[in-house]
């Protein structure tokens, strides 16, 4: 598969976990007036669908080093398609919360799977270009989605997200099933034994260095996430933007990344991972700080309230494929599992942000600005930990 095709692949399929959260965001208000349901309900809709993510992105990857990537990713994409249609047909919050479950078991097999697929093909700068233009091209799915799913809205309601979704899943299985070609070969297939399982999950999750880098690239990108997950309140109430105005927001933080994606892509082979996460963290803690300083100093508004976001989001660009790759690396022979150990613990973060962290920081910019700063300062911590005591120190000079 031509290295363009491949990227745009795997970039669409990893999207699919954000775009079934971002694409509904401009439809919480009218789906709670619709299945008579309040805010909070409507909120729990996300921890519906993240934590059951969370939980089977544990055994995405597991399962693609035993059956394969390419069928696992078919498998996932046609069961996401018809837990897309449980919620069209939703008559019920509670009917709702079981679609939105369903999908959250499927989701993440194109994210989880596509960075075993990397690694599978790529070893060091090349690994980390091709992650890099994999997570380039991810980040339009933020821009896209919400605008979309507004305009959706708009148009045909908030069931018609769901439709799109639907067709969405139904499409990324087909494109997979014709065009990707299996990078696992049957001889590097590893069974599914429990004892076996057991013991690796045990080895991935008591490795430090790569529970820290892991938590680090997740504590960082929740910085920003906190941001997409508040942001009907943030944009419609803070900001006084319509349900249609939700790119406002996402067009520029998403550019940002994409230009954080290529910066990272061209320190590719010229700076090591570990400095390259360097000038990512020095670039979010002047964010940070701009942030704060904002939405203290001035009034909730366009374009000062989301110019240090976009700062953010471009340095959180720059080091997390690097974070993601360097993670990877402490396991060549378990990818598959140990990706799928590194987007379970960066969902259980984003999981607690939706369900406890967002609602109780949405009600000022303030707020939500401290408390994306408290997140970076946690991932930052993560940083260093790894650095002082994992990282490794070059031979000295005889």
């Amino acid at each position: 598969m031509p290295y363009i095709q491949l990227a745009l692949l795997l970039a669409a399929l990893a999207t699919v976990g954000p775009f079934s959260i971002d694409t509904y965001l401009p439809a919480l208000h009218a789906i709670g007036s619709d299945l008579g349901a309040d805010q909070l309900q409507v909120q729990q809709t996300l921890t519906a669908y993240m934590l059951p993510m969370a939980a089977m992105v544990l055994w995405h990857g597991a399962l693609s080093d035993a059956w394969g990537r390419k069928r696992v990713i078919v498998v996932s994409m046609l069961l996401f398609a018809l837990a897309s249609l449980v919620c069209v047909f939703a008559g019920s919050i509670e009917t709702l919360l079981i679609g939105r479950a369903l999908q959250g078991i499927s989701a993440g097999a194109g994210m989880v799977v596509g960075r075993a697929v990397v690694r599978d093909l790529h070893e060091g700068p090349a690994a980390q270009r091709l992650m890099s233009h994999v997570s380039m091209t991810f980040a339009l799915g933020p821009a896209i989605a919400p605008m979309l799913g507004g305009w959706i809205f708009v148009a045909f309601g908030w069931r018609a997200v769901f439709v799109f979704l639907a067709l969405l899943g139904l499409g990324l299985a087909l494109v997979t099933a014709r065009q990707l070609h299996e990078t696992l070969p049957l001889a590097a297939r590893q069974p599914l034994h429990p004892v076996m399982l057991a013991r690796r999950y045990a080895q991935v999750f008591s490795t430090p260095g790569f529970v820290l880098l892991t938590l680090a690239g997740g504590l960082g990108f929740n910085a920003y996430f906190l941001y997409v997950l508040s942001a009907p309140v943030f944009l419609i109430q803070h900001l006084g933007l319509p349900e249609t105005g939700f790119g406002w927001f996402f067009i520029p933080t998403v550019l940002a990344m994409m230009a954080g994606s290529a910066v990272s892509a061209r320190l590719a082979g010229r700076l090591s991972p570990a400095r390259t996460v360097g000038v990512s963290v020095a670039t979010m803690l002047a964010a940070a700080a701009c942030n704060v300083a904002v939405s203290t100093l001035l009034s909730p508004g366009l374009p000062q309230s989301v110019l240090p976001i976009m700062l953010h989001t471009f340095g959180m660009a720059i080091g997390l494929p690097c974070l993601t790759l360097l993670a990877l690396d402490h396991f060549p022979e378990h990818r598959g599992l140990a990706s799928s150990c590194q987007s379970f613990l960066q969902m259980l973060v984003s999981a607690v942000c939706a369900g406890v962290a967002a609602p109780a920081l949405w009600g000022s910019v303030q707020e939500l600005a401290l408390g994306s700063a408290t997140s970076l300062l946690m991932s930052l911590a993560c940083c260093g930990l790894w650095w002082l005591r994992f990282h490794p120190r070059p031979e000295p000079r005889p």
